[in-house]
């Protein structure tokens, strides 16, 4: 196998003057198994994450550092996106109910930025075999020259059970709420297990 790079969800990141936070999501291109973006946040709540393009990364040292500095960091666009509802808009209507806020409050919703026609994979999206659910994404495996998905990372199997297998994109038929795959249960269960650090995990 040509030379590749995990990017494992909850992974260190690196600016050129320091630590910058962790990776907290992925953002695929589903038409071309293409990571764009990472979603990176500093580990204090307070601060708020960024989109980073997957251009601004360098994993030729085994680890995740942007080219970039702390400074140029926090001018990245947003990885989340707060707007004001729309006056007579309940929450309700967005499936969400609060019962301390009273009719004719300002009410907000944040929602997770992801660029037109792509969709992001998260800590704990699911993964499903042709015949059920498989397991939990732990990431992505890529091709660190052209940024093409090669294997998802997934963690499959029951508490006492549990390994991490490395799915080949082959054979993910789409990526929406979860990932979807053309092999069973079983095929996965058959795949040797992989070793890949995650941080605190």
């Amino acid at each position: 196998m040509a030379e590749t790079t995990p990017f494992t969800i909850g992974a260190n990141v690196s600016c050129t003057d320091g630590p910058c936070g962790e990776v907290r999501r992925l953002i695929v291109d589903p038409a071309s198994d293409v990571v764009t973006h990472l979603v990176v946040e500093p580990k204090h709540q307070r601060e708020h994450g960024r989109l980073v393009p997957v251009g601004l990364v360098d994993t030729s040292t085994g680890q995740i550092r942007l080219r970039c500095t702390k400074a140029e960091f926090e001018k990245l666009d947003p990885a989340e996106e707060t707007r004001q509802l729309p006056d007579g808009v309940p929450m309700t209507s967005l499936g969400l109910y609060d019962p301390a806020v009273s009719p004719g409050r300002r009410q907000y919703i944040t929602e997770d930025s992801v660029p037109l026609g792509e969709v992001e994979v998260g800590p704990g999206d699911h993964a499903y075999a042709t015949d059920g659910h498989i397991g939990q994404i732990r990431g992505f495996i890529i091709d660190p020259a052209s940024h093409h998905v090669t294997h998802v990372l997934l963690q499959e199997g029951h508490l006492w059970g549990r390994k991490e297998v490395a799915i080949p994109i082959s054979a993910v038929t789409r990526v929406d709420d979860g990932i979807w795959l053309s092999i069973t249960k079983q095929q996965v269960q058959d795949l040797p297990p992989v070793d890949i650090d995650h941080p605190g995990g």
